[in-house]
């Protein structure tokens, strides 16, 4: 897990090595423990190293290979990598190493843009080709790490997050008004290739990206999950499904624990991550260390899930830790939550992710997440609303209980300047729902939440978040393996029992009651959801800002009549309207954008 940055030139220019020395520079709290740069001609790449397997120097990156003629720089992990090292080995190929950096180099110079189907795990990679000129881009299956790029008529630039593309310079900061309309309506997703910055795209997830030296671009497109029946399961009883859910994700868990360091998990009290404890202790894991947070409490919402936490910790006998934050560390919190953002994101949960990941990265380098299980099998409250929905029907249903607000509403918070012609996050949604497959409007809907919402929102937030502290997340229910026999369950069986009915009743007898029959929890973060005091008056100076004034984004009487009543206006799903507003105008200006 790691930070990388990389230039491309078309004009005969050289790479520039201090733009890459710049973007890597911004990126030290994904790579504390290394660096390099390697440039040649019209490419440079530059890494920052956060070192899990091959702690040695025959480890770091970039990574030469002279004799393959390839350079790579990676961020991510590849948790079938020493069994691909053999494969690789049987073929002919030798290593100098042992990690999985290597594994990849070998991987492409064997099956060349097909490398990418023989890796399991979470990637965001670069590989250059010195004979050829070409590079290649990719990033893995669900879009776990991130990649995004700036490409003019004289280059092309890439990084791990946002701000390291800033730091190059030269970027156009100005703000894209379709990804705008996503942002205020599509719950503050911004789907690839875009991001809130017109300059600035994102590498979409399972895409495979080759460029060629004048800069001719090639995308491939090689995952994407079906969401239909599979007819060899057609007559699968729930207690196969269950077992089958299982079996799957005891796989994935396992997976997850490959590191030359130790591993931790997130345990928040609920089923996902209580899961993975129960799971690893059954497997034999001892001295797992397990960690949760807590805030104070605020408008008569509770803070902090350690009752079942703890539960799930005495359990299964884990080095279990609770952290309490309070009120004078979550204040800061919010400013580093913000600046560590590659892009916007409107959850609360950012602020707890960030503050958590501070304590537990005093403690442990990696830890595994139960995010992604609510996308993947159906446990938020949207989905139920959508059963028996008509398949035709099923991209309004879905907009109806998911965005933030409708498109004729728009006018009362962007300015006229701002607004698009068109209702492009309903065109985009209607036509994610027509592709091929995904039988049901559930199944719709879940696919559309596993491949886009997913990626730009939770998977997005725990990365931006942990890697602040150079703390490496790893998400067993992304399997993509898992991801698959998800999407082939029938939906019914996924709905059942107030939401991920299929897991929770795998769960029984592997889990404590107590935390499967609870109420569904979130991460909790009170005062944000509840805004006053000192955390009302941050959200005032933001949105008062000269330079958002200047900039105009939103309707200077909409933002006064929510600064007068600050907890009454929601989102469709219940989230602080105001708070949605601010967060964007806090992001552009930490990040330095001028109106």
């Amino acid at each position: 897990m790691c930070g990388l940055a990389g230039e491309l030139r078309f004009d005969g220019e050289r790479a520039d090595v201090a733009a890459l020395a710049r973007m890597a520079g911004c990126q030290v709290h994904r790579g504390p423990d290394g660096d390099g740069l390697w440039s040649r001609g019209p490419a440079g790449l530059a890494h920052r190293r956060l070192s899990i397997v091959d702690l040695s120097p025959g480890g770091a990156q970039p990574m030469v290979d002279a004799e393959l003629g390839l350079t790579i720089a990676y961020n991510g992990m590849v948790y079938n990598y020493v069994e691909l090292r053999d494969e690789l080995r049987a073929k002919g190929h030798h290593f100098f190493s042992t990690s999985d950096t290597e594994v990849i180099l070998k991987a492409f110079a064997e099956w060349g843009t097909h490398f990418v189907d023989h890796l399991i795990g979470m990637f965001a990679i670069a590989i250059w080709e010195h004979r050829s000129g070409r590079l290649i881009l990719a990033r893995d299956r669900l879009g776990i790490k991130p990649l995004y790029y700036e490409q003019t008529a004289s280059r092309l630039r890439f990084a791990s997050t946002l701000p390291a593309l800033l730091a190059g310079g030269g970027i156009d900061t100005s703000i894209d008004s379709e990804a705008l309309a996503s942002y205020m309506t599509f719950h503050s997703v911004v789907p690839a290739p875009r991001t809130i910055l017109a300059g600035v795209k994102k590498l979409p997830p399972a895409t495979v990206r080759v460029v060629s030296p004048t800069g001719e671009v090639d995308d491939t497109t090689y995952w994407e999950p079906s969401f239909t029946r599979d007819p060899a399961r057609s007559g699968w009883s729930e207690t196969e499904w269950q077992d089958a859910v299982i079996d799957s994700l005891r796989t994935a868990v396992k997976r997850r624990m490959v590191a030359d360091v130790p591993v931790g998990v997130l345990l928040s009290g609920g089923i996902d991550s209580s899961l993975v404890v129960a799971l690893l202790a059954e497997a034999g894991q001892t001295d797992l260390e397990t960690f949760s947070i807590g805030f104070d409490s605020a408008g008569g919402e509770s803070g902090d899930e350690f009752e079942y936490s703890s539960i799930v910790a005495k359990e299964f006998g884990t080095k279990h830790h609770r952290i309490p934050i309070a009120s004078d560390k979550l204040l800061p919190g919010i400013d580093g939550a913000i600046a560590a953002m590659s892009e916007p994101m409107v959850s609360h949960d950012c602020v707890a992710f960030y503050l958590l990941s501070q304590e537990v990265s005093q403690s442990v380098k990696v830890v595994q997440s139960g995010q992604g299980a609510d996308e993947v099998l159906g446990g938020y409250d949207w989905y139920p609303p959508l059963a028996g929905v008509p398949r035709d029907g099923a991209a309004e249903a879905y907009a109806s209980v998911f965005f933030d607000r409708r498109w004729n509403d728009m006018k009362r918070w962007l300015r006229p300047e701002w607004l698009e012609e068109n209702d492009s996050p309903s065109a985009f949604v209607r036509a994610h729902f027509a592709r091929p497959g995904a039988d049901t409007s559930v199944d719709a809907a879940l696919r559309l939440d596993t491949t886009i919402m997913l990626t730009d929102d939770p998977v997005k937030r725990v990365d931006n978040m942990t890697m602040a502290w150079g703390l490496e997340a790893r998400v067993p229910f992304l399997d993509h393996e898992f991801v698959e026999l998800a999407g082939a369950i029938p939906p019914d069986l996924k709905l059942a029992d107030g939401g991920k009915g299929v897991l929770k009743r795998a769960s029984r007898g592997i889990v404590p009651d107590a935390v499967i029959d609870r109420t569904k929890g979130y991460f909790p973060v009170p005062a944000i959801r509840q805004l006053e005091g000192p955390y009302l008056e941050k959200v005032r100076e933001a949105l008062l800002d000269p330079a958002a004034k200047s900039r105009g984004l939103f309707h200077p009487a909409t933002v006064e009549s929510m600064l007068a009543n600050p907890n009454s206006a929601r989102t469709t799903l219940g989230s602080n309207a105001l708070w949605q507003l601010a967060t964007l105008e806090m992001w552009l200006q930490a990040q330095g954008v001028a109106s």
